[in-house]
C-alpha cells in the first residue's frame, strides 16, 4: 500500500477525532522525520513535545529492548526494579518526595484531583471542597482533566463536569483571591500553559499563590506536563523560581515516546492523602515504561539535555525576533526555552500547511499561533533551517 492508500483506510477504519494532515510518517532520525515516500521532514513538533531526546538515540532503544527480553509487564501486586530505580531518579531531579505512575498527563492530573481532594476530606470529612484552576489551561480529555481545563470549547458538549471548579485568570492575584472560599481545597495551573498559548506563570504571581496556600493550608497543583523535562531550561519550569508545589504532573518526555506519565507530591501530603485502596492503574509503572523514564533521566545527565536547551534558547528567541522585525503579520512572540510561540494576525492553518510542503513540522496553539517545541537536542544549524522555511512559508 502507497501513502495514500493508508490515509484512506485510516479514515475508514480510525474514529474521527482528528483533523490529520496528510502524511503518513514511517521512520525518524535525530531531530528528522521521514514519510513512506522517503521525504524528509525537520521536526519542530517532537511528538507535542515527547521526543526530547531525538528519534532513534540508540542507548534509548537498546534499554528499551533489554527490557523486552526480560520483563514489560507484571501488576501493581508486585514489586519491579525498574519502577524503584526510576522512581528514586524522578523523585532526585524533582525534589519531590512520592511518586505514582500512570500512563499518561491527564492520568497524571486525575490523581492529582484526587489526592488533593483526599487531603481537604481527612482534614475535616467535608465532600464539599472547591478547587481553583485558571482560564485557557488545558489539562487533559478525561472528565476531571477537563473539569480543570479553561476552555469552555472542549468542555461543553461533555456537561456536566466534576463539581466545584472554579476558574481564575493566570497572573492575575485578585481574580484568585475573588474565588477562593472556605471550600478551596487546590489551586491548579500549568507553569507555562502550552495550548492555551504558551503564557508562563510571572515569578510574583507563583510565589503570591504559594503564600496563600501555605497560609490557608491549601494544596498547589503545578502541571509540568508540556513545559517540564527541561523544556524551560531548567528540570521543571517551577525550578526557575524556586516555588516548589504540593503536588506535581509530569508525562510527555518523561518517557520520550513511551506512554508514561506521573504525578508527584511532598511527604506531607503523601501521608495525608492517598492510601491502600483509594488509586490503582493496571499499566501505570510497568517494567518498560520505567525502564524508558529511567534511561530517559540517564541520558539528560549524560548528554547535558538542560546545559544545551539553555545554550540555545537564546538564539532561537533572537531567530524569531529577527522573523518578526520581518513580517509585520507576527504581533507576538511568547514562551520559555524551546517552547515558543509566534502570534499571528490570521489563522495560522495555511502557513502550517505550506511549511510542511517545504519539509518542516510545525504545528499551531489556538488558530492564530504557531507553536514550536521541537526536540531538545537541536542545534543552530536545525534553528536556521526552521526560520528559512517558516521565512518563506510566512510569505507565500
Amino acid at each position: 500500500m502507497n501513502m495514500r492508500e493508508y490515509i484512506e483506510e485510516a479514515e475508514s477504519v480510525l474514529l474521527h477525532t482528528y483533523n490529520r494532515y496528510q502524511i503518513v510518517f514511517d521512520k525518524g532520525e535525530g531531530v528528522f522525520l521521514y514519510d513512506m515516500e522517503g521525504k524528509r521532514y525537520l521536526d519542530f513538533v517532537a511528538g507535542i513535545a515527547v521526543f526530547a531526546l531525538g528519534y532513534h538515540n540508540e542507548e534509548y532503544d537498546n534499554a528499551l529492548k533489554g527490557q523486552i527480553d526480560k520483563l514489560i509487564h507484571t501488576s501493581n501486586y508486585f514489586y519491579n526494579v525498574p519502577a524503584v530505580n526510576a522512581a528514586r531518579k524522578l523523585k532526585e531531579v524533582s525534589g519531590m518526595d512520592r511518586v505514582f505512575f500512570t500512563n499518561s498527563g491527564a492520568e497524571a492530573v486525575e490523581g492529582a484531583i484526587k489526592a488533593a481532594r483526599k487531603y481537604a476530606f481527612l482534614k475535616d470529612g467535608r465532600t464539599d471542597h472547591e478547587i481553583i484552576a485558571m482560564n485557557h489551561s488545558f489539562h487533559g480529555r478525561t472528565m476531571g482533566a477537563l473539569s480543570v481545563t479553561g476552555n469552555p470549547k472542549y468542555r461543553e458538549a461533555f456537561e456536566p463536569m466534576i463539581g466545584n471548579i472554579r476558574f481564575a485568570e493566570l497572573n492575575d492575584m485578585e481574580s484568585v483571591l475573588g474565588q477562593v472560599t472556605d471550600k478551596t481545597c487546590a489551586i491548579i495551573m500549568e507553569t507555562v500553559q502550552g495550548e492555551g498559548g504558551l503564557r508562563p506563570a510571572k515569578e510574583n504571581f507563583l510565589k503570591e499563590v504559594k503564600a496563600l496556600c501555605e497560609e490557608r493550608d491549601i494544596l498547589l497543583i503545578l502541571d509540568e506536563i508540556q513545559c517540564g523535562m527541561g523544556r524551560t531550561g531548567y528540570m521543571y519550569a517551577w525550578q526557575r523560581y524556586g516555588v516548589k508545589p504540593d503536588i506535581m504532573t509530569t508525562a510527555k518526555a518523561l518517557g520520550c515516546g513511551v506512554p508514561v506519565g506521573a504525578f508527584l507530591m511532598t511527604e506531607k501530603v503523601g501521608k495525608s492523602s492517598l492510601a491502600a485502596g483509594d488509586h490503582g492503574t493496571t499499566y501505570g509503572g510497568n517494567p518498560l515504561a520505567c525502564a524508558a523514564i529511567e534511561k530517559v533521566l540517564d541520558l539528560f545527565e549524560k548528554n547535558h539535555i538542560i546545559e544545551h536547551v539553555r545554550e540555545v534558547t537564546p538564539y532561537l528567541e533572537e531567530r524569531l525576533e529577527e522573523l518578526m522585525g520581518r513580517h509585520g503579520c507576527i504581533l507576538e512572540r511568547r514562551g520559555m526555552g524551546l517552547m515558543q510561540g509566534l502570534v499571528f494576525d490570521r489563522p495560522v492553518g495555511d502557513m502550517i500547511h505550506a511549511a510542511m510542503e517545504r519539509g518542516l513540522v510545525i504545528i499551531n496553539a489556538g488558530s492564530n499561533m504557531i507553536r514550536l517545541v521541537p526536540p531538545l537536542i537541536i542545534s543552530k544549524e536545525n534553528i536556521d533551517e526552521m526560520i528559512e522555511i517558516l521565512d518563506d512559508s510566512i510569505g507565500s
